[in-house]
């Protein structure tokens, strides 16, 4: 019986937890060992090169290749120690995840011997082929060459018996296939927009990154119970299932004590990442069921993207250690809570000047609302095409729900940060920003407590909390690299604007701070439409947006279009982050991963529903009929008032196998209409028109008859069995 055996498996795996295997030892002792840091280069490298190196990390400077066969010689010996026996170069294709192609340190030479050989040349470039992973037409099936290339300002790891070496990503004709190519220069030119600015407000030669810390949400369930639910294997979220009694409606999953058996996955988890550099700080229960959280400390954004999605790529391996399955698809269960991948974006200098921090003095205070300023008015020009890189299949099923932002951008800045813009523009003189304050609970063991400058927002999707803004929107299942490179580029772009205006008041005669001020002023009156403090999540809202003309699009595919706007054709081709050619093929392959994605849901909905799902209703239905006949045999004439509930329970599961059969079959046909169609705009279009509702409706009969048939009979485990970890 279905039901018996599914609690069986639960039994069995929570009687057996997995203790994580890690030495007691402070992580200090192991932090980074499986990382080729700068500690490792002291080991390994010569001074000379060791400098070359940083300079390459700190400050963009070239390498030269005569450097790469020494760092070349180093890393071998490194990877040879530590028990290495093949290297890869590790990119990011637009799949969304990594991709790796693994050969051996080992050179055969004649019969009977080998030596092993890695070279400079073999560190900076390798050929995998490039025609088998999505370009959106940059490449053709025949037209196969394409190179990766060493990125020195991501430190090379070791992941089992590989040597990984993070690399870009590009075609043999010099596009960018990958995410960390339009990454690295986006982060080049908000670095030169920034310095230029800074430079004109005093502060000489400082050196700008992005940084980002992400906050990673995820689901465990069970491996068995993963394992019999077909949608979840093919899809990664549930296509059916009706809502547990109890999910998250007591509110008592969120921060509550962690759950044994996973908090010995989170211990394994942790060891791993410190061991990779990762540097893992925090963990939780989330709000759902099931959902938990790991976040880390920050970091360059290039670097913490690489940890990100190496993180993702262990937790799936030390997850089934533990007899889980982990689980990255926004919306897995319905009805409760979805994931996402929150990311704290910033920028500031080398020197350690954040630029999105208020200071204590005028000039600092200038700085902190002239970039603030520039940030708005970036996200304001560019709100439509910043929603665009958070749209996907499958955060579209939480953007917009009442747990996540709405797929309206707008910016929370804060009471504070707000009256100090708003006594901007009443004044020319300089305003100031109140700091942190403190109060007293009035409890004599309670110390004070010292209040931030801004409240949070938890339904703003670019929310402003104290020294950087938190992008909401962000799909747990994303590879951020595409939101970071869209802020970093329009925010450069905006900066370059601003400071030419800056240039022309100080050639009118203006002191520099001055025009900076002034600039800053008339910045912010631009822009304050998408400044909004209120509830995201209001009907309200949605009509005030769009009054102020923000883009209200919900229509993933129609999303996509504003990639290859005329705004955005400028704004990256200025900013020399990508082509024309570059945005219109990441424009077709997001269209092509939406159809895809959503015809393999489709077809397994079909396939589950008609081998799972209505062979067993008609089983539960045929059992009730021959019950009814019995009562007929045995109460005649008077069988109508003792069968009355029966027959109704028959007609309601008839009704629903009827309408699901009916409704497979219209999306069975759409579905080979689209095979005809190809992946382009049109198709994409007609998946989001016609087959997702199609697809709730299907699953709105089916979740229907889970409630009426045998629950020993259902064949699937249901959201009670998944959604609970013992």
């Amino acid at each position: 019986m279905a039901n018996a055996r599914f609690d069986a498996v639960r039994v069995a795996i929570a009687k057996q937890p997995v203790e994580a295997e890690h030495p007691g030892e402070e992580t200090s002792s192991y932090y980074g060992c499986n990382v080729f840091t700068r500690a490792t280069m002291r080991k390994y490298l010569d001074e000379d090169t060791r400098r070359a190196i940083y300079e390459t990390i700190e400050k963009g400077a070239t390498l030269d290749r005569s450097i790469a066969d020494h760092v070349a010689v180093g890393m071998k010996r490194w990877a040879l120690d530590m028990g290495a026996t093949h290297y890869t170069h590790w990119f990011q294709p637009l799949t969304g995840g990594t991709a790796e192609k693994h050969d051996s340190f080992a050179d055969p030479r004649g019969k009977d011997e080998s030596i092993e050989k890695f070279s400079g040349k073999l560190l900076c470039q390798q050929e995998p082929d490039a025609s088998s992973f999505p370009s959106g037409g940059l490449r053709n099936t025949f037209e196969a060459r394409g190179y990766t290339a060493w990125d020195p300002s991501s430190p090379a790891f070791i992941m089992g018996d590989t040597l990984c070496i993070p690399t870009v990503f590009i075609s043999y004709t010099g596009e960018a296939l990958d995410y960390k190519t339009p990454l690295l220069r986006s982060d080049a030119a908000v670095t030169k927009a920034a310095s230029e600015l800074l430079d004109i407000m005093g502060y000489k030669n400082e050196v700008t990154h992005s940084y980002l810390g992400w906050e990673q949400e995820y689901f465990l369930v069970d491996k068995e119970l993963y394992a019999a639910r077909p949608d979840l294997v093919l899809t990664e979220r549930t296509l059916l299932g009706h809502v547990s009694s109890k999910n998250q409606q007591l509110e008592d999953h969120y921060f509550a004590s962690i759950p044994p058996r996973v908090l010995e996955f989170m211990k394994d988890l942790e060891f791993e990442c410190y061991r990779m550099g990762i540097p893992a700080k925090t963990r939780h229960n989330e709000v759902a069921p099931n959902q938990f959280e790991i976040a880390p400390v920050y970091e360059a954004a290039n670097l913490a993207i690489d940890h990100n999605l190496l993180l993702m790529s262990i937790m799936k391996t030390i997850a089934e250690r533990h007899g889980f399955e982990v689980l990255f698809h926004e919306k897995p269960f319905a009805g409760v809570n979805g994931s996402g991948k929150h990311c704290n974006w910033s920028i500031g200098t080398e020197s350690g000047i954040g630029l999105m921090s208020p200071g204590k003095t005028d000039k600092e205070n200038l700085r902190f609302l002239c970039f603030m300023a520039n940030t708005l008015k970036a996200v304001h020009d560019n709100n439509a095409l910043l929603k665009a890189s958070v749209m996907t299949a499958t955060n579209a099923h939480r953007l917009g729900a009442n747990e996540a932002p709405p797929a309206i951008i707008s910016s929370f800045l804060g009471t504070q940060v707000h009256a100090a813009f708003e006594e901007l523009l009443e004044s020319k003189d300089m305003v100031k920003i109140a700091g942190k304050k403190g109060y007293s609970l009035g409890i004599p063991q309670v110390p004070e407590l010292s209040v931030d400058n801004t409240d949070r927002n938890r339904t703003s999707p670019f929310a402003f909390t104290g020294n950087r803004f938190e992008f909401r929107a962000v799909g747990s299942s994303a590879n951020c690299s595409g939101p970071i490179t869209i802020l970093n580029t329009i925010l450069a772009y905006q900066l370059e604007k601003f400071t030419e205006a800056v240039r022309t008041r100080i050639a009118s005669g203006a002191e520099p701070l001055q025009a900076v001020l002034d600039e800053t002023r008339e910045t912010y009156r631009a822009c304050q439409t998408i400044c909004f403090d209120g509830n995201g999540y209001s009907d309200e809202w949605k009509a005030e947006a769009k009054a102020r003309g923000l883009d209200c699009e919900s229509s993933v595919p129609v999303c996509m279009d504003e990639y290859t706007s005329e705004h955005t054709l400028e704004v990256f081709t200025s900013t020399r982050v990508l082509t024309e050619v570059e945005l219109e093929s990441r424009k077709e392959v997001l269209w092509e991963i939406y159809c895809k994605k959503l015809g393999i849901e489709a077809r397994t909905l079909s396939d589950l529903v008609n081998n799972h799902i209505i062979p067993v209703a008609i089983k539960y239905q045929n059992i009730l009929l021959q019950n009814v006949r019995a009562l007929k045999e045995i109460y005649g004439d008077d069988f109508q008032r003792m069968a009355a509930s029966q027959m109704d329970l028959i007609r309601c599961i008839s009704d629903d196998i009827a309408a699901a059969e009916s409704e497979i079959d219209k999306l069975d046909a759409i579905c080979a209409r689209l095979d005809e169609m190809g992946e382009g705009r049109d198709a994409a279009v007609l998946y989001h028109d016609e087959v997702v509702p199609l697809v709730e409706r299907i699953r709105s009969h089916v979740d229907s008859l889970e409630l009426m048939v045998d629950d020993e009979m259902w064949p699937l485990p249901k959201y009670r069995e998944l959604l609970f970890i013992h």
